[in-house]
């Protein structure tokens, strides 16, 4: 479960995020949406622990991030739109890496690390250098890293950047499985057919506001836009053409 209570954050006069309440359910996918500059990245990296909120609180599986941001991160796994990489590691170097910063790095780290390598067709290529591996390659490692710990929830800025269609099916239906089992994802997209394929929910943000939030049908209702697509109705929300 992910709490957001009244996040709020300011960068000397200027107001990245408003006021933030939100509260995501146990096996939920929820799409965080909003034009570019409205603050979703800047809301990720509050939910990651990246960022210290100027007011306001997160909460992660019922731990408050500021009095447990160690216990918190441990119930995360969490995906950034632009990802750093040891480029002089190979694959399984990485997660041995990403392991031994989570704890998981016990007798059961060799065969779970293959097992994520080959989910995200990387196997082949666990013992090469991370400078070798392409963008899309770099980008699958991130997931692999970031499942390695069976997290809680999953926080994700941009999933499908860099990504080919095969690699986004995947990613979509793996969000749809770990759903199943009760892993709570967190999705910031521009990607809206993405959003609307997989989302139980969606919320909209708009210069640092939630200006709406629920399902395609209620935010259809709301923006009077009966069966358009997520796209229309985005743009009649944000009174935006930049997706």
């Amino acid at each position: 479960m992910i709490e957001l209570s009244h996040i709020t954050k300011r960068y000397a006069t200027y107001l990245a995020v408003n006021d933030l309440s939100l509260t995501i359910e146990p096996g939920e996918v929820f799409g965080f949406l909003g034009p570019n500059g409205a603050g979703k990245t800047t809301t990720i990296k509050i939910m990651g622990g990246i960022l210290e909120p100027t007011a306001g609180e997160v909460r992660i599986c019922n731990l408050e991030m500021r009095a447990h941001p160690e216990a918190v991160k441990r119930k995360i796994g969490f995906i950034p739109d632009r990802p750093y990489l040891y480029e002089k590691l190979t694959g399984l170097e990485f997660l041995k890496f990403t392991a031994d910063l989570y704890g998981a790095n016990g007798n059961g780290f060799l065969p779970r690390a293959k097992e994520e390598l080959e989910r995200f067709s990387l196997l082949d290529w666990s013992d090469e250098l991370i400078e070798a591996y392409s963008h899309g390659m770099r980008q699958r490692l991130i997931f692999a890293a970031a499942l390695l710990h069976d997290p809680e929830v999953i926080i994700v800025d941009e999933p499908m950047v860099g990504l080919d269609p095969v690699a986004i099916k995947m990613v979509k239906e793996l969000f749809q499985r770990l759903s199943k089992k009760g892993v709570t994802v967190f999705m910031s997209t521009h990607t809206l057919k993405v959003a609307e394929d997989i989302c139980d929910r969606i919320g909209i943000l708009n210069r640092g506001n939630l200006i709406a939030t629920g399902t395609t049908t209620e935010l259809q209702q709301l923006a009077q836009t009966r069966d358009s697509d997520l796209e229309a109705v985005f743009l009649n929300l944000t009174g935006s053409a930049e997706v």
